[in-house]
C-alpha cells in the first residue's frame, strides 16, 4: 500500500525526523481554512499522487503570496500528470500538500528498502540527492553507499554514523544525518514497510537535516498489524479492478495482454501465463481465486476479468483440490450470463467434483471450448484470440 507524501512525512515526524511545516489540502473548498493554518510564506504546493517525477510533470509549484497560492492550488486540482512511471494515461491530481519552502545548502538521498537477495532491509544513501535514483544507480553506482539493517534490532548508532561518514559528512551535519539514518530504519521496521525514501534530504546552513520529500510503501500482508494504516489507503489512486479484486478477496494483477486468466493457486497461475506466452499469446492478468473461494467470489473474479477492455478471450484453468470444480463452474456461468459474454472461453477443469463442474458447463448453453490439459488449453485460447 502506497502512502502520499504528507502521510509518509507524518510517519517520519513520529520517529523524530525533521520535516517542513505543512498541511494537506484535500478539497478546494477547504482552502480558506487551510491557508489560515499555514506557516509563513514562501510555500511549495505539491500534487499528491502515487508516482515519482511530479516536478518534471508540473506537479510542484511555488507560491509567495496568498493569491499565488490560490492560483497554484486551482491549477493543480484536477490536472492530469503524465510521468515516466504513469505512462501516457497519467494520473489525476485529487489532493495537494502545501508546505513551507526550505533553503538548503546541499541535498542527499536516503532510503530504506528490502534487499530480497539478502533477506533483510538495507539503508541506501547517496551524496547526490534530488536526482532520479534509477539513473544514478545505473550510471554511477559508486555514488551509492549501503548499510544492512538487522530486522530484529534495527540500525545501531555506530552503523548510522559510519554511513554518514561515507557520505563525506562531519561535525554537526554528521550527527544530524546519523540520527535521520537510524530513525529511518526504525520507522521502516515499525511500519512493516517495503520502501521508505527521503529524496532529497536537505542540509541547512546551520547543519540540520530536513526531509524535503518522502515516499513510503507498506507491505499489504502486514496491514492486519496496523489498523491505523487502513485509513491511509487512497482507493482513487489504485487501479479500479485491483480494488474490486481486493474487496472480493481474490489476488489480481492487471497486465498488458489480451488473454484473461482465472486460475486457482499462484504457482499454477504463473505456469498458465508462461504457457500462454510459449504458444504466442499475452496474458491480460494474473488472477488467483485461491483454494477456498465461493461462487460469489468466482463470479466477481470473472466479472473483473471481463471488465478489462483489452481482454479478447478467457482461459480458466482449475485443478481442484480444496477448490471444487462445480463452484468454479457455477461462478463462470453466473458471470458470463450477467455480462453477456461474447468472446472465446476455454476451460480446463480437473480434480474435486470435476464431473459435476463439466456437467454444469455443458448444460449452461455457454459457448465454450473444453481442454483436457493445460497445454491444449493454452493452444486453443491463443488460436481463438488471433
Amino acid at each position: 500500500m502506497k502512502l502520499h507524501e504528507y502521510q509518509a512525512k507524518a510517519v517520519l515526524q513520529q520517529v523524530g525526523i525533521p520535516v517542513p511545516a505543512g498541511i494537506p489540502l484535500l478539497s478546494l473548498d477547504d482552502f480558506p481554512s487551510v491557508i489560515a493554518k499555514l506557516p509563513p510564506p514562501a510555500w511549495v504546493v505539491k500534487a499528491q499522487v502515487h508516482t515519482g517525477g511530479r516536478g518534471k510533470a508540473g506537479g510542484i509549484l511555488m507560491a509567495k503570496t496568498n493569491a499565488e497560492l490560490e492560483a497554484a492550488a486551482k491549477s493543480l486540482f484536477g490536472k492530469k500528470l503524465v510521468t515516466a512511471q504513469t505512462g501516457p494515461e497519467g494520473v489525476v491530481v485529487r489532493k495537494l500538500y502545501i508546505e513551507q519552502a526550505q533553503t538548503v545548502q546541499r541535498e542527499l538521498y536516503m532510503a530504506c528498502v528490502l534487499d530480497r537477495a539478502k533477506g533483510q532491509p538495507v539503508l541506501m544513501a547517496s551524496a547526490q540527492g534530488g536526482m532520479d535514483i534509477e539513473e544514478l544507480a545505473h550510471n554511477r553506482r559508486e555514488a551509492l553507499v549501503f548499510e544492512p539493517v538487522d530486522p530484529s534490532n534495527g540500525l545501531t548508532a555506530e552503523q548510522a554514523r559510519s554511513l554518514a561518514q561515507r557520505l563525506g559528512l562531519q561535525d554537526k551535519v554528521l550527527e544530524s544525518v546519523g540520527s535521520v539514518v537510524q530513525n529511518l530504519a526504525k520507522a521502516f521496521l515499525a511500519q512493516d514497510a517495503s520502501l521508505l525514501e527521503i529524496n532529497p534530504l536537505g542540509l541547512t546552513s546551520q547543519g540540520f537535516a530536513v526531509a524535503m520529500d518522502a515516499k513510503m510503501t507498506i507491505d499489504d500482508n502486514a496491514l492486519f498489524r496496523h489498523p491505523e494504516a487502513q485509513g491511509w489507503r487512497d482507493l482513487a489512486e489504485e487501479n479500479p479492478l485491483d480494488v474490486r479484486a481486493s474487496q472480493a478477496g481474490v489476488n489480481y494483477i492487471a497486465l498488458s495482454g489480451s488473454i484473461g486468466c482465472m486460475v486457482n493457486g499462484a504457482g499454477l497461475a504463473m505456469a498458465t501465463m508462461d504457457l500462454i506466452k510459449v504458444h504466442g499469446g499475452d496474458p491480460a492478468n494474473f488472477l488467483d481465486v485461491g483454494g477456498g473461494a465461493n461462487t460469489q467470489q468466482v463470479t466477481e473474479a470473472f466479472r473483473i476479468i471481463l471488465s478489462d477492455s483489452k481482454v479478447k478471450g478467457v482461459l480458466v484453468n482449475i485443478f481442484g483440490g480444496i477448490m471444487k470444480c462445480d463452484v468454479i463452474a457455477n461462478g463462470i456461468v453466473a458471470a458470463a450470463r450477467d455480462v453477456h459474454m461474447e468472446i472465446p472461453l476455454v476451460v480446463r477443469l480437473e480434480g474435486t467434483n470435476v464431473d459435476e463442474g463439466r456437467k454444469i458447463l455443458q448444460e449452461s448453453g455457454l459457448k465454450l471450448t473444453a481442454a483436457k490439459d493445460l497445454t491444449e488449453a493454452a493452444e486453443k485460447i491463443v488460436a481463438a484470440t488471433r
